[in-house]
C-alpha cells in the first residue's frame, strides 16, 4: 500500500494518520520521540504491508507483470492501488475525498518539527503538488512513478515500463483490488483493536 491507502486505513485521528504515513520513513520505535498512538501506527503500517504483500490476489496481481518490470510490481502495485483507492474513494470513504486530505495535510504541517529529515524535505512538495489528490486520475500514477524512477541509481526505465503493464491490465488489476481491499480494512481494523487502538 502507498501513502493514500495507509492513511485511509488509520483515518481514526490525526495521530494515527502521521503515524501511518511514517511508516515508509521510519522503523517502529525509533530514536526519534513520537506519541504512542503515533508509534503503534507506524507499527501497524509494518503489517499492512507484510499482509498485502503476502495476500494470494495481489501475488497473482504481479503475475501480470511479465519480464523485468516484475522487479517493480509491488512499487507500481501499491501507486496503482492508491488511484484505485481515491478514484473510487466513495465506496469505502464516509467524508468526501478533498477535506480528507486536507486535513491530513493540515497535519503533516502541524508536525513538520518532528518529521525526519526525508519527510521533512517532501512535505511541502506532497502539500504543494497534491500528491494524494492526484491519485484521482491515472495520470496521477504516471507521474508518482516517473518521480520515483528518477530517485533510482539504476533501472528507473524499467520502473517506468512496468506502466505500460498497468494499462494494459487495468480491469484485472482493479477487480483484484476491489476483492482484496475490505480484507485490508478487516485486517488493519482487527490488527489495531488487538495492539489496544
Amino acid at each position: 500500500m502507498n501513502y493514500l491507502a495507509h492513511i485511509f486505513l488509520a483515518r481514526y485521528s490525526d495521530d494515527a494518520m502521521l503515524g501511518a504515513l511514517l511508516g515508509d520513513f521510519v522503523k517502529p520505535h525509533s530514536a526519534l520521540a513520537f506519541s504512542a498512538e503515533v508509534e503503534r501506527e507506524i507499527v501497524i503500517h509494518r503489517k499492512v504491508d507484510a499482509f498485502t504483500d503476502s495476500h494470494p490476489l495481489v501475488l497473482h496481481a504481479k503475475t501480470l507483470f511479465p519480464g523485468p518490470s516484475r522487479r517493480f510490481a509491488g512499487i507500481l502495485l501499491d501507486v496503482f492501488y492508491d488511484h484505485l483507492l481515491a478514484a473510487n474513494w466513495a465506496q469505502y470513504a464516509e467524508v468526501p475525498m478533498a477535506p480528507f486530505i486536507d486535513q491530513f495535510y493540515m497535519t503533516l504541517q502541524r508536525n513538520i518539527d518532528i518529521l525526519p529529515p526525508r519527510l521533512a524535505q517532501a512535505a511541502p512538495y506532497m502539500i504543494r503538488q497534491d500528491w494524494l489528490g492526484s491519485y484521482v486520475q491515472y495520470a496521477g500514477v504516471e507521474i508518482a512513478i516517473r518521480r520515483m524512477s528518477t530517485r533510482l541509481s539504476k533501472n528507473g526505465d524499467l520502473m517506468c515500463a512496468g506502466l505500460d503493464d498497468l494499462a494494459a491490465n487495468y480491469e484485472a488489476l482493479a477487480s483484484g483490488f476491489h476483492a482484496f481491499f475490505p480484507q485490508l480494512i478487516a485486517f488493519t481494523n482487527q490488527t489495531r483493536a488487538q495492539s489496544g487502538g
